[in-house]
């Protein structure tokens, strides 16, 4: 699977460990930044990742900052990405399983590497149940076409 991936000066390291997790498991990855721990504007790196996902370029994005939150709220300004701030491997799997998330937000201050690469293993082997859940993600699609 291609994924792209992208955090803040604050979310560099864990991005750098998860960007090798990944590569381990054989998954594609493209970095989107940033590169350094220079102070940096969250918005900049997440929306170019998540754009990747909307643009059919890549499958999956994972974005990274200290709290997770700011990475969310633009990703999920970019048409078509639903990006869940996950904190547990159970989150994880339900918001794949429930929400077909096809974003990941991290908190590298809340979120050791260690749990990082549980929850990163979790949401991408779990799969979308459909079922009743399917009419919730179109509302969500149908909400985001207003």
């Amino acid at each position: 699977m291609k994924i792209a991936i992208g955090s803040d000066h604050a979310g560099l390291a864990l991005k750098n460990q998860i960007i090798e997790f990944l590569k381990e498991l054989g998954h594609e990855v493209e970095d989107f930044g940033t590169y350094t721990n220079e102070s940096c504007d969250y918005p900049d790196y997440a929306y170019a990742a998540a754009l990747s996902v909307k643009e059919g370029k890549a499958e999956r994005v994972i974005v990274v900052c200290y709290t997770g939150i700011g990475v969310s709220i633009v990703a999920n300004k970019v048409k078509g990405i639903r990006c869940s701030l996950v904190g547990s491997v159970e989150d994880a799997i339900l918001t794949r399983e429930h929400n077909d998330s096809n974003g990941l937000a991290l908190s590298a201050k809340n979120t050791p590497y260690p749990l990082a690469k549980e929850i990163v293993d979790a949401w991408l082997s779990s799969e979308f149940t459909g079922g009743r859940h399917l009419n919730r993600v179109n509302k969500i699609k149908a909400i985001e076409e207003k």
